[in-house]
């Protein structure tokens, strides 16, 4: 199988940092919350976020092979409830701050609060990534002043009830409308056609059968024009799959990692760094190899 083809943009401007897109990238989860499904609570000490201990994690998936640090500071995980902008803020915004001052890397920021989005881009964040799309009163707008590139993910409903039960009657096209939608709305807010991404959600509103479609047809975003981040990371469909408990995906998770690079993914969001470059480095070479006369 030779990786799929993709007319999206060769490159990603990230503030200050250029993201080439010709090569996929390992996107590393941080999540600075107490409640996130796979990894919350690892940074809070005291009811604080332990900074040092957040740069040690950073500074070790950036010498695995992390080109993009995602910071999340609202669990979006099934049944999660939210949480104030202000307490948003003071999650994320110190870890922005810390990482920024630091580390060369481009930093993503897991948020749908305007707030959120002004206050990172303002501490040094490179990428806006939203589950809601930017359909947050006051998220359009913020994400246009900041000239940051966006990724828009579909979701159905909210994560408080979103896999009660999701329906849909083509779930491709549906997704793939509503994000090429999205995409219109942010070109007429301002956010350049080459500075968005697409995420097609697995997991949000989605049962397995859902995900598994959605997947087979990851060439088909792919061949949208935009670039395609793909996040199914020790997720409830692997678990499904492998009847293996969140701690015991990580094969999983790199399998389908490189899956969805081979069908046109540029950036996989993931929690086992180390072990998914590896994949994509072999997915990268043996492609290649496969490509020479």
């Amino acid at each position: 199988m030779t990786l799929a083809t993709s007319l999206c943009p060769p490159q990603l401007r990230c503030g200050g940092r250029v993201l080439d897109l010709r090569n996929p990238h390992v996107m590393a989860v941080v999540n600075v919350t107490p409640d996130s499904f796979s990894d919350g609570g690892q940074l809070h000490w005291g009811g604080a976020i332990a900074l040092d201990v957040l740069c040690e994690r950073v500074e070790a998936f950036i010498e695995q092979g992390a080109t993009l640090i995602d910071i999340g500071g609202e669990s979006t995980r099934p049944g999660a409830a939210p949480v104030s902008e202000q307490e948003e803020c003071d999650r994320v915004l110190p870890a922005v701050e810390a990482i920024a001052a630091r580390f060369d890397v481009v930093i993503s920021v897991d948020t749908s609060t305007a707030a959120v989005i002004r206050g990172s881009a303002d501490l040094g964040a490179g990428l806006i990534n939203d589950v809601r799309a930017l359909q947050r009163p006051g998220a359009l707008a913020a994400a246009a002043q900041t000239g940051l590139p966006v990724c828009l993910m579909h979701m159905q409903g909210e994560p408080d009830s979103m896999q009660a039960d999701p329906r849909y009657r083509d779930i491709v096209a549906e997704v793939r409308d509503f994000l090429l939608a999205r995409a219109a709305t942010c070109e007429a807010a301002g956010i350049a056609r080459d500075q968005v991404l697409l995420d097609p959600g697995f997991g949000f509103g989605k049962s397995l059968n859902h995900n598994l479609t959605l997947f087979r047809s990851l060439s088909q975003f792919a061949e949208l024009g935009f670039p395609v981040l793909v996040g199914v990371s020790r997720k409830s469909m692997l678990g499904a799959i492998t009847g293996r408990e969140v701690g015991d995906r990580m094969p999983a998770s790199v399998v389908a990692a490189a899956l969805a690079v081979e069908r046109g993914a540029k950036i996989v969001r993931v929690h086992d760094v180390a072990e998914t470059a590896d994949a994509l480095a072999v997915v990268s070479a043996l492609n290649g190899l496969m490509e020479r006369p």
